[in-house]
């Protein structure tokens, strides 16, 4: 409201498109869909679209409305397919191929702060961290990688214990059994948060077997977001880093 109101005393907006402007807040009604337009100043950080389940016509449709907030957009779960949709509309998108995720930006890269490490035992573990890499980077944040390190090698983690010591926050990526995220707790003072991937074989169970590996971790200061849910890592490392 404050912005709007700015924008009107300094001409950037008419008296009608502030009488548009506050018709959409809280939230605009799409009918399939009520977009959650206060959330950026609510929460710091736009509505997220998770494109899973949504048809490519009701993400852009979206997507739209968010665009006319003048806010930086994040898409999670996407595909190819949707962002060659996307990308007609908004010449500007930019897609991740590891991380599912579409961006669009419309404000102003600001400076980034602290420093997050976004960690994974194996390769296989990429794309949920690079999720996870995406949200922080885009809100934000210094983001730095340290990919393959898992416990079959444990030495790997121990080159970069320096990285450990320097980050504010670690985010720890890891499928299998998952173990990866307790050592690293072990090993550091910082706040590390785990994310359970469905990378591994049967008795895996999709994440399943990791999920509990992490939620029943002995090292203090370990949480624990859902499977394969890089996107959450993220966006709560940066409300820590903030």
């Amino acid at each position: 409201m404050k912005k709007i109101l700015e924008d009107f005393k300094k001409g950037k907006i008419s008296i009608n498109e502030v009488q548009k402007r506050l018709e959409t807040l809280p939230y605009k009604d799409l009918g399939f869909a009520k977009i959650d337009t206060h959330r950026p100043i609510r929460k710091g950080f736009p509505e997220t679209v998770y494109c899973k389940g949504k048809t490519t016509s009701q993400i852009i449709k979206i997507i739209k409305i968010l665009s006319k907030e003048d806010q930086n957009i994040l898409a999670t779960k996407a595909n190819k397919k949707i962002f060659n949709s996307v990308k007609k509309d908004f010449p500007n998108a930019i897609f991740n191929e590891y991380a599912k995720t579409i961006v669009i930006k419309n404000k102003n890269d600001v400076k980034p702060k602290g420093k997050i490490l976004v960690v994974t035992a194996g390769t296989s573990d990429i794309p949920i961290a690079e999720e996870a890499v995406v949200t922080a980077e885009l809100m934000g944040n210094n983001v730095e990688k340290a990919y393959d390190v898992g416990v079959a090698g444990i030495h790997r983690l121990f080159d970069i214990k320096d990285k450990l010591s320097e980050a504010n926050v670690i985010i720890v990526v890891a499928g299998m059994e998952g173990a990866l995220a307790s050592i690293v707790g072990g090993l550091t003072s910082k706040p590390v948060i785990a994310v359970p991937t469905s990378v591994g074989y049967g008795a895996n169970f999709k994440g399943i077997a990791p999920l509990l590996t992490m939620m029943n971790s002995c090292a203090e200061g370990v949480v624990v977001v859902n499977i394969d849910n890089g996107f959450g890592a993220g966006y709560f490392a940066s409300l820590i880093n903030r």
